[in-house]
């Protein structure tokens, strides 16, 4: 017998351990890799790199390796090559010819990712084992008529979901034979077609819970606008409402109907900041029930889970989002999308015939959004996916729009907005008025003008900024600060102590100095906020701070401008962007969606680069595919510098458990709220100070208490001064 896997049982003598077959084994790979594939009509595809992936394990090496190193059979001789997975994709070429370029390189690499085409054409070039049996039952391979006409940049999408569908199938058929318990978990879980009603009840007791408001008659709108329009043909959708529109709930009302419609297997949420993705998923978690959502993102913590079988039916999902309803940063979609690793590309098959909604769309960076958006194309296209783009700001990706100098963005041809924009949200939902300074001014001046108020929020650009304003205001009341130079315990501690004294009438004097981390996804409410000179999508979310409630007739948010030099870069070309508009067209109606398209065109001429990451070069040569370089390339977030663990709450005393036991998934989990990350730069001052220490390899400390701050957080000296944020 072939022997594919191996499962140890030291109760048992070694002639009882169970033993897989490379034949069962093939055969369970390629059953799944069959269904998942059959999702873009490539079921044929799926069940043929299933049962060619492993057929190098009936090289006499692997086998004698499997036996001696399993300790199944200690008197096996000794090998030489053990790799295997080079036999599957030379017998794919052999009986597919030139389709094989769709499906050797996803058999290659099913353990170490997929390659780039140098060293895939020099391991294909390794002679075919004598011993492998090359007897092969005929599979015609035929093209389905989506994918007859791809376009260059779908070939790599077309190969990357077919080794999805492998990689999450060989998982999995692993799994059920070597860990049957988890297997039985990953089964149980309700539909959309279930979860509907419970959206239903909800919105049913809801409607009896709410007063009769304009608000809520407008949110009545939007939601039956939702409903009318899921009934319509799956492709490119925007719903673009302004703060207080209640978005999520409207979004989620056209998702599960439209999936209900057309049959759409799961809802996948992306969110930018994980701030709105805990209060998103708390949302949902209220509707649909806590064992119905999944949330997948780096500060997730399955611990708070009290539900012992649940708490591992969720880390089992976040492996390959076979969920109902998932909720999970850009981050985590759109590098898993541009991966070649196997753990990264498992899940992208379960975007296939799903919803995708993207919110906050406005935020997508830049630099990388003529790939993201011709992803987006081809899973709409090919894939099935009906995608969603949620925002009060939305960006200009409908046709093309011109950068600087030869860039071009080529945009989506078709969006359909889901809000006629005869219902003029912009101005019914309207609760505060822009005033755009026209002189610059200094720290202390805008000191004393935030004095003048009781309560009033202020956002600027960058750390230094947040401190140096802060410094400055009067030692009267309620004065808070809230940067990245806090830890995540220390900021999310601070924003609840916010929130709760906005609520206390009893506090007359609150002033809270934040930078853009307090922009999106934080619910609260000024009657005043002053908002630095910005992009006029960030002027917007610092205004849906104000007067959020629509307890005044109308806030005022005051734009102002600083003497210091901008930091480079993206804020800069947002920043000569808006003064465009403020120049050419001072009347704007800057709550208008058309003013928004305006101002996105004007940042986009500033753009040098929609693909910084190359994949042009990297992934659009269907024959030249270069995964693995791509893979490296594409990163949303750039360098965050150096973390330090600051002293804050607990943290000393998991520092000294760190020390004693050594570093463990949960441990470095906990750890990781109170972490502050620095540029490379201030790392290097305070660890050449004498500030920091190193404690174990590559986990840093703070040593000297001082330096961290209840009010500040963090305190360096020459510090980096142009924080950004991260798009």
């Amino acid at each position: 017998m072939i022997i594919s896997h191996i499962k140890k049982m030291k109760s048992l003598p070694t002639d009882e351990w169970p033993v897989q077959s490379n034949e069962d084994h093939h055969q369970g790979v390629a059953k799944l890799a069959e269904q998942f594939a059959g999702e873009f009509d490539c079921a044929d595809w799926g069940k043929v790199i299933g049962l060619l992936h492993d057929k190098g394990k009936e090289k006499n090496d692997f086998q004698n390796y499997i036996r001696k190193t399993s300790e199944y059979d200690l008197n096996a001789m000794a090998w030489k090559d053990k790799a295997h997975a080079y036999v599957g994709a030379l017998l794919a070429q052999k009986y597919y010819g030139c389709l094989s370029v769709f499906l050797s390189n996803p058999i290659m690499g099913h353990h170490v990712g997929l390659y780039d085409y140098g060293d895939f054409e020099a391991q294909m070039k390794l002679p075919l084992p004598l011993e492998i049996n090359s007897e092969w039952q005929n599979i015609n391979l035929t093209v389905p008529s989506r994918l007859s006409s791809l376009n260059a940049f779908d070939f790599h999408h077309f190969v990357r979901l077919l080794y999805s569908c492998l990689v999450d199938a060989d998982f999995l058929d692993t799994e059920r034979f070597m860990n049957e318990g988890n297997a039985v978990l990953r089964g149980q879980k309700n539909d959309l077609q279930q979860l509907s009603v419970k959206l239903e009840s909800y919105l049913t007791a809801l409607a009896i819970k709410s007063i009769d408001s304009p608000v809520n008659r407008i949110r009545n709108i939007i939601q039956k606008k939702c409903l009318e329009k899921s009934k319509e043909t799956p492709g490119f959708y925007s719903l673009t409402v302004p703060t207080g529109g209640g978005k999520t709930i409207s979004s989620l009302v056209w998702a599960i109907n439209h999936a209900k419609e057309f049959h759409k297997k799961r809802i996948i949420i992306a969110i930018p900041y994980t701030s709105i993705i805990v209060q998103t998923a708390e949302v949902l978690r209220n509707i649909f029930g806590e064992e119905n959502v999944l949330e997948h993102h780096s500060n997730t913590d399955f611990d708070d889970i009290a539900d012992a079988e649940l708490k591992l039916k969720m880390k089992l999902a976040t492996e390959n989002w076979d969920y109902p309803i998932i909720v999970t940063t850009n981050v985590q979609l759109f590098e898993s999308m541009f991966s070649n690793k196997p753990s990264a590309c498992r899940k992208l098959h379960n975007l296939c015939n799903s919803v995708l909604i993207l919110d906050e769309v406005q935020t997508l960076p830049l630099e990388y959004l003529q790939p993201i958006v011709d992803g987006l194309k081809t899973f709409q296209r090919c894939f099935g996916t009906t995608i969603l783009f949620t925002t009060a700001s939305l960006p200009a990706l409908k046709g093309d729009c011109k950068g600087s100098g030869l860039a071009m963005l080529n945009g989506i041809k078709d969006i359909y907005e889901i809000i006629p924009g005869s219902l003029c949200l912009h101005d019914k939902l309207r609760r505060t008025n822009l005033n755009f300074d026209k002189e610059r001014s200094d720290y202390d001046a805008i000191a004393q003008r935030l004095s003048r108020y009781d309560r009033v929020l202020c956002i600027v650009n960058t750390r230094k900024d947040a401190q140096e304003i802060y410094s400055r205001l009067p030692d009267e009341g309620i004065t808070l600060h809230l940067s990245r130079m806090m830890c995540p315990k220390h900021l999310s501690e601070t924003i609840a102590l916010i929130k709760k004294l906005l609520k206390d009438e009893n506090c007359k004097v609150i002033r809270v100095i934040a930078t853009q981390l307090i922009e999106a996804g934080v619910d609260i409410d000024f009657p005043v906020v002053f908002r630095q000179e910005a992009g006029l999508d960030s002027i917007l979310q610092a205004a849906g701070r104000c007067n959020r409630e629509g307890k005044l007739a109308m806030g005022t948010t005051y734009v102002f401008k600083l003497h210091r030099p901008l930091p480079l870069g993206y804020i800069s070309n947002s920043v000569d962007a808006q003064t465009t508009l403020l120049q050419t067209q001072p009347d704007a109606d800057w709550f208008a969606p058309e003013t928004m398209r305006s101002f996105f065109v004007q940042l986009y001429s500033r753009t040098q680069n929609f693909d910084k990451a190359d994949i042009r070069t990297l992934l659009y040569k269907p024959r030249e595919l270069c995964f693995k370089t791509a893979a490296l390339n594409f990163h949303l977030i750039e360098n965050e510098g150096k973390g330090i663990i600051v002293n804050y709450d607990d943290s000393l005393s998991l520092v000294e458990e760190l020390k004693q036991k050594g570093p463990t998934y949960p441990l470095m989990k906990r750890i990781g709220q109170y972490m502050v990350h620095v540029h490379d730069r201030d790392f290097n001052m305070l660890l050449h100070g004498g500030l920091a220490e190193e404690i174990i390899k590559g986990v840093y400390v703070l040593s000297d208490r001082d330096q961290y701050s209840e009010k500040l957080g963090l305190i360096v000296e020459n510090h980096w001064l142009d924080e950004i944020l991260i798009k």
